[in-house]
């Protein structure tokens, strides 16, 4: 998060309502934008500002920052590995197969990385340090959260930046956490209140990696019973696979699919998504917005225009 969300200052007289005695806020004129711009667009067009906000640290965020992106995600250096007596740091024992024969502690350099040794700490439960299995936050990420709630706070009485009309989670439980701090006790409006509803398809890239392994949904109602569940959220986390990492081109399928089912039932202007970086990156990607990287706790907004296509 920068000042003002990065929303650049403009002085133009235009901004000015000549009954008024006092300059709006640039929050105030642009939230005055968007309504002209969709009060007159043509049908099927509708502008809408997105809030997408990335979830604290995570319990995972730490421990992959401890064992090295390459001990996280096992593919990128065992593709690296050569001969002899050279054994990967994770617990032994490991084995390795080539013409049927078992090698303990070896790799030959002929022997392509097998997927089960693929992104091996990240398809672990946890370690000596903490479990990482739909990662909670750490107090870090906890703090993290508090302060985009002071932020908000800020914003709100200040910038007079409008609040979100509805509120999106991704159904892991790092991100119901994030969305619960940041948004809890904020001098919201009446007709915005906090009323959180998880969406299944916001959640961060699935597959192999269980800290992106969601609770069931008992679990999730019994520790966050404010949030709503969409229609259709099943009990059990069926999307997760322990043998397929989404690719991106997966991802984005995905995002889309996510875009046209709120655009196509939120008739609301202002929406907060809390999300994760990986999310967060396909739905910049799929929204054709330039590259960007939040970190954990940051929050980007986004004009969107949306086009109704009829199939």
């Amino acid at each position: 998060m920068s000042e003002n969300f990065g929303l650049v200052n403009r002085n133009d007289s235009s901004d000015i309502v000549p009954e008024e005695t006092t300059s709006r806020s640039q929050w105030q004129r642009f939230e005055r934008e968007v309504k002209r711009l969709n009060a007159e667009a043509e049908e099927g067009v509708r502008y809408k500002v997105l809030y997408l906000g990335r979830h604290g640290q995570g319990v995972h965020n730490v421990a992959e920052r401890r064992y090295g992106r390459e001990e996280w995600d096992r593919s990128r250096i065992l593709a690296n590995l050569r001969y002899a007596g050279v054994s990967p740091r994770f617990p032994p024992p490991f084995f390795l197969f080539s013409g049927g024969k078992e090698k303990k502690g070896k790799i030959h350099p002929l022997i392509p990385s097998p997927p089960f040794f693929q992104r091996y700490y990240a398809s672990l439960e946890g370690d000596s340090d903490g479990c990482w299995s739909d990662a909670h936050l750490t107090q870090t990420g906890i703090q993290q959260a508090l302060a985009v709630n002071a932020f908000w706070k800020r914003q709100i009485a200040e910038a007079k930046t409008p609040a979100p009309e509805k509120y999106y989670s991704s159904p892991l439980y790092r991100c119901l956490q994030t969305a619960n701090l940041t948004f809890t006790g904020l001098d919201l409006p009446p007709d915005r209140p906090y009323d959180p509803v998880v969406k299944e398809l916001l959640r961060e890239a699935n597959g192999v990696h269980t800290c992106d392994r969601r609770s069931s949904l008992s679990s999730l109602r019994s520790s966050f019973p404010n949030f709503s569940f969409e229609p259709g959220f099943h009990e059990d986390d069926g999307l997760w696979s322990a043998s397929h990492r989404e690719t991106d081109e997966e991802l984005d399928a995905r995002m889309e699919e996510l875009l046209d089912d709120v655009f196509g039932k939120d008739g609301s202007t202002f929406l907060s998504f809390t999300s994760h970086s990986g999310a967060i990156c396909s739905l910049l990607r799929v929204l054709g917005h330039r590259e960007f990287r939040l970190v954990t706790g940051g929050v980007i907004p986004v004009l969107v225009k949306a086009k109704s296509v009829m199939q």
